[in-house]
């Protein structure tokens, strides 16, 4: 008998729901079926019930052990054993005890992590500061809920919240916490879903209610102003940027500069560290400060110890002899962790869905549900107020006749009958009957009958004021406001972390080489081109060499360690050494300063200043006519500054820098042919550098300043024409003969 053909295996295609084929044939799945059937309610799952906070401040562990403490009794009972208060949550969160603990020691106050920690603890919590401090097992320590969770579960059985069941359906747990402040934004939060993150710093309570009561009065309320930036648990100094707090605000990304806080003690010559960073930990630091000794990188250091105890964090550091402990703390800053950034994204659930909001939002979106838990929570009062009522009122009926009820009640002769003869005889309904008929006979007097029937107009009046507040957008507001400043008043604290608005920027510290020091000339061109030539070089050159349509603004003879200001049209100061430029020759067109030094887009050389000692002054002059006399060591930085920003004044056009160490005369022009000739002497120093001036040169209508003129080479002849012994003043219509063709002007 012939053998059949094998036919080939048919390949089986998994299905949908998960179920696989049949053991040992093939199966194929497109991709695209895989992540939306396999991938996607994994990746939903990490996002809605594990890794995003929702409007309440918690994630789903986080709320799970709280309610589970709550319905324990901790909250006014006395600390149980950690292990027992895991082995309880494990009811709700089904993710195993280590995750559950952890947790716990996170919202414990032992750990430090939370300005306002809702679990008082007793043992070792570890610390959120160190890396290596481990906490004590669940066996040894003990907790119970910090007086301060009252305000998460306050009217939690008054139905202001959905209750869903747990994951086995044998329990009921909450899907929210009715906060009564916006905790989303007073906890820290952090959290790493699929395809999202989420990272919430923490502000301060006070700060917080404050700013949501402003919101709610003036929505337009510059949060700024109540809400000056956030306050971490571990202290520290935030490095206050308004640009970058404002984007913060505005858009929820973003990231806050924290600086550590230190202190010298003269007597052992040594740095004590006693605040650092929430974003960062003892050892990170210590490890950092270690290899950058083993590198050559800081020799001022003697040695660097921990010694944080029941007192605090404190960090040591021993310093060697002669060492400045202002300069070594600001190279830490720029090297170690001792300065960090606190990333910023504020994504939370709302609804079951990720967003990331500003704080404005943020606190918008929690006033919403706010008032959606507070109508909640009068809607059930009410319920169980007219319940009440309800049941008075029969028994107010009872009030005519009591002997009418007795009589009822003895002559029915069946049981069941007792409720339909006492719902004939009074009028009343089946639930009110019940009520009178449940009365025990020693209280079927007139006495106690009156005494609960009084409430009847109480009750009534409280329902009454609770539908008005429901009916009420303002008054349910005014509710919110009330708690909110309850919360405020009783639980608020002084900042921990230090606002520091004037910060000293650190610039990188080079190892400075020894710079050759010999004479050389500068030339810079009109369009801000400079060439720096030795005395050698000049005295072999020629006619020097410039780009076609551009000239010598000026010529100077100094040093090769001379530094340099170059100001320009936008209002800044570029700082330089001429030993940054490498010596050139006349036929050179040499370094173009807006390339060399990184200028802004569309920024041109305004002009070039070689302060020396930075004794004198630097004089501007506006198109307004107004002059600014400024020190020249306001623009003398301790650090190596390489840009001042706001170097002068941006009210009007600048149209002359000139620098002096003596007074000098000066002769200024106007556009409509008028000069002035004054003395600098007769301007007063200004301490800003970017002053706005006085006026010097007093312009008829459509005439500006145009340029400006040293006296002994203005060409004027008639001098005494134009001078003036008191500014501001409008000057005199220049003659042909006092205007020469070559005069050296200081013009933009």
């Amino acid at each position: 008998m012939a053998r059949k053909k094998q036919e080939p295996e048919k390949k089986k295609k998994i299905n949908t729901d998960g179920i696989m084929g049949l053991v040992g044939s093939t199966t194929e799945q497109p991709i695209s079926e895989t992540l939306e059937f396999n991938y996607m309610p994994y990746a939903m799952s990490v996002i809605v019930s594990r890794a995003i906070p929702e409007i309440d401040g918690f994630k789903p562990s986080h709320r799970k052990l709280l309610y589970t403490m709550y319905k324990m009794g901790l909250l006014t009972g006395g600390r149980q054993k950690s292990a027992n208060i895991v082995g309880q949550t494990m009811k709700l969160n089904p993710h195993g005890d280590a995750a559950i603990y952890e947790t716990m020691v996170r919202l414990a106050k032992g750990n430090e992590t939370l300005l306002h920690p809702f679990v008082d603890s007793k043992g070792n919590f570890g610390k959120v500061y160190s890396r290596d401090m481990a906490y004590a097992a669940a066996r040894y320590t003990e907790a119970k809920l910090d007086a301060f969770s009252a305000e998460l579960f306050r009217d939690i059985d008054s139905d202001t919240v959905d209750m869903v069941d747990n994951y086995d359906a044998t329990m009921k747990e909450p899907s929210l916490l009715p906060t009564t402040f916006p905790n989303v934004l007073v906890t820290a939060n952090q959290g790493i879903a699929v395809g999202m993150a989420s990272n919430i710093c923490s502000f301060n309570l006070k700060e917080v209610c404050d700013t949501a009561i402003a919101l709610m009065k003036n929505p337009d309320h510059d949060i700024l102003e109540t809400l000056p930036g956030p306050d971490f648990s571990t202290g520290a100094e935030l490095l206050f940027d308004e640009a970058t707090t404002r984007e913060i605000y505005s858009t929820g990304r973003g990231s806050f500069k924290l600086r550590a806080k230190w202190r010298y003690v003269k007597d052992g010559n040594r740095i004590e560290i006693y605040e650092i960073p929430y974003s960062t930990a003892t050892e990170v630091i210590m490890d950092k400060v270690a290899e950058l000794i083993k590198a050559g990188k800081i020799r001022e250091i003697a040695d660097m110890r921990d010694e944080t105890d029941l007192g605090g964090l404190k960090l040591t550091i021993d310093l060697k002899r002669g060492a400045e402990p202002e300069k070594l703390m600001q190279k830490l800053f720029r090297l170690t962790p001792l300065q960090d950034s606190f990333p910023c994204n504020f994504n939370i659930l709302i609804a079951g869905m990720p967003r990331v909001m500003g704080v404005g939002e943020i606190l918008e979106e929690w006033t919403v549900w706010r008032t959606d838990c507070i109508k909640r929570r009068l809607f059930f009062q009410i319920s169980k107020k007219e319940e009440r009522l309800h049941l008075l009122k029969g028994l107010e009926r009872i009030l005519l006749d009591i002997d009418k009820a007795i009589r009822i009640i003895r002559e029915t002769e069946l049981e069941s009958e007792v409720i339909p003869n006492l719902m004939i005889g009074f009028g009343i309904d089946e639930i009110q009957a019940n009520y009178v008929a449940e009365i025990k006979l020693r209280n079927i007097n007139k006495e106690y009958i009156l005494k609960q029937t009084k409430a009847i107009d109480e009750l009534e009046k409280e329902i009454a004021e609770m539908r008005a507040i429901l009916g009420s957008a303002r008054k349910l507001q005014n509710l919110i406001i009330k708690e909110l400043q309850q919360v405020s008043d009783k639980y608020g604290k002084p900042r921990k972390t230090e606002i520091v608005y004037e910060i000293t920027q650190i610039e990188p510290e080079e190892e400075e080489e020894p710079i050759p020091d010999y004479p050389v000339t500068l030339f810079v061109s009109k369009e801000g081109y400079l060439k720096k030539i030795t005395a050698q070089s000049l005295r072999m050159s020629g006619e020097q060499k410039f780009k076609e349509g551009d000239s010598l603004d000026f010529s100077k003879e100094t040093t090769n360690r001379a530094e340099l200001l170059v100001f320009t049209d936008k209002f800044q100061c570029y700082k330089s050494r001429l030993s940054d430029f490498d010596d050139g020759k006349a036929s050179q067109l040499g370094d173009y300063l807006p390339q060399k030094l990184g200028f802004d887009a569309d920024e041109k050389v305004a002009q070039v200043v070689l302060p020396g000692d930075y004794k004198g002054f630097v004089l501007f002059f506006f198109e307004n006519g107004k002059a600014a006399k400024v020190p020249l060591s306001a623009y003398e930085t301790k650090t190596n500054r390489r840009k001042l920003t706001g170097a002068y004044s941006d009210k009007s056009p600048i149209k002359a820098i000139c620098a002096f160490e003596a007074d000098l005369q000066l002769a200024v022009y106007a556009t409509d042919g008028r000069c002035l000739i004054f003395s600098t002497a007769q301007l007063l120093p200004k301490t800003t550098r970017n002053t706005q001036g006085v006026s010097v040169l007093s312009l008829k209508k459509k005439a500006v300043l145009s340029h400006v003129a040293e006296m002994e080479s203005s060409g004027i002849t008639n001098q005494s024409r134009y001078r003036t012994k008191t500014i501001p003043a409008a000057g005199a219509l220049l003659k042909p003969e006092d205007s020469p063709d070559k005069q050296i002007a200081f013009e933009v």
